[in-house]
């Protein structure tokens, strides 16, 4: 692959940037950023960003895409995600969409992906319950046959955007009886169904996931995605796109150290000047620069007709803990002052390096563990065996 940019995508990266200068306000930085969700002045980021086919470029015109490369979608994710302005995960535009796109019926492509595309609506993964994390398969929130309708009943965990989105994009069990990865269907689900509860969980970074509980809840079976009890195929494929993450957060918390230090001073010198703080952020721009590469290498993947599965297992795992190693060289490098929050008059670099300690902890367990994305790259990347226990 030719790892560099054509004259127009470097003219898409300068139209994107310029747009995100002037629209991601402070208010939606705030929304998108520091809460990790969506409000009102963020939607309206999202629908500017729709309106140019910015949110979903790749996918049909007549489905509000530009019908453009992966390699120009993720040039478009690094610039907004490199000022915070995009939500960390925009299930509807990266997951559910893509997955509609590829096995969902004609009816359902004309209803939901133009909404998407537009920014209009957004969707929660409902993937997670207490007894099934890594083990997907093993969900056991229940969709019954009645009529017309799948009536669900049933917990699931974790669901981040719940508390925000418009529909939930569910795997539940339709198939008791049948092997445990043959059994599990995907729904889509108006969170404003009779019978959902949502629940706040909050995590150690300050942002809010939810316990979100169905009791009796009716879904036309319209709203069944693909084949019923190929749910977990087509999960499986969906989460190869969401682990195409854009490096744009580990190269602003780069720039913003390496900021800092050439200004701050210990001793009366720049921290710069000193040869360990030196080495480590050479060291993770070495690092980012791996993580950029592995996220295009994947975009390119896609882009020969390829669905990459143990290379964006590689890219995650790579990036995620690229991600704690910055984090970790940050609260070196800055000191106590590291762990000071934005609230403090004292904090260096708005409060980034501390805010970012918190929530790196989750990337390596999100979207499939360190330990199982090795697990994918051995087994499918290496051809070697499925390990044995005991």
């Amino acid at each position: 692959m030719d790892f560099g940019f054509t004259e127009d995508q470097q003219r898409l990266r300068a139209e994107v940037r310029a747009f995100v200068r002037k629209e991601a306000t402070p208010e939606v930085i705030e929304e998108t950023y520091w809460e990790a969700g969506w409000g009102l002045k963020s939607r309206e980021f999202l629908k500017k960003a729709g309106a140019r086919g910015w949110l979903t470029p790749t996918w049909p015109k007549r489905y509000g895409g530009l019908e453009s490369s992966h390699v120009e979608d993720l040039i478009i994710a690094e610039e907004m995600s490199y000022t915070g302005a995009r939500p960390p995960g925009l299930v509807g535009a990266s997951m559910a969409g893509p997955t509609i796109l590829r096995f969902g019926s004609e009816e359902q492509k004309a209803e939901w992906l133009p909404r998407i595309a537009r920014g209009e609506i957004e969707f929660a993964l409902g993937y997670t319950e207490p007894q099934a994390g890594s083990d997907l398969a093993a969900l056991d929130i229940r969709a019954v046959e009645d009529g017309d309708d799948f009536v669900i009943n049933g917990m699931k965990t974790f669901n981040t955007s719940s508390h925000f989105a418009d529909y939930h994009w569910l795997g539940a069990r339709t198939d008791p009886d049948a092997p445990k990865h043959k059994g599990v269907s995907l729904f889509i689900v108006d969170f404003k169904s009779p019978g959902i509860t949502i629940r706040p969980l909050w995590t150690m970074a300050g942002w809010r996931t939810n316990e979100v509980y169905y009791d009796n809840v009716r879904v036309p079976k319209k709203n069944l995605v693909g084949t019923r009890g190929r749910g977990f195929q087509q999960i499986a494929v969906a989460l190869d796109f969401e682990r195409m993450f854009p490096v744009g957060p580990l190269q602003r918390l780069l720039d913003e150290l390496i900021g800092y230090v050439k200004e701050a001073k210990a001793h009366g010198k720049p921290l710069a000047d000193g040869e360990i703080v030196r080495h480590q952020l050479a060291e993770m721009a070495a690092e980012v620069e791996v993580c950029r590469l592995f996220g295009f290498r994947l975009a390119w993947v896609l882009d020969q007709g390829r669905v990459p599965n143990y290379e964006s297992a590689m890219a995650k795992v790579f990036q995620t803990e690229a991600m704690n190693k910055l984090t970790h060289t940050a609260m070196k490098v800055l000191g106590p002052f590291g762990q000071l929050q934005r609230s403090s008059k004292w904090v260096p670099i708005d409060g980034m390096a501390e805010y970012h300690h918190r929530w790196q902890v989750v990337e390596t367990i999100y979207a499939g563990t360190s330990e199982i994305m090795r697990n994918i790259i051995a087994q499918r990347g290496l051809g070697l065996p499925r390990a044995q226990m005991g």
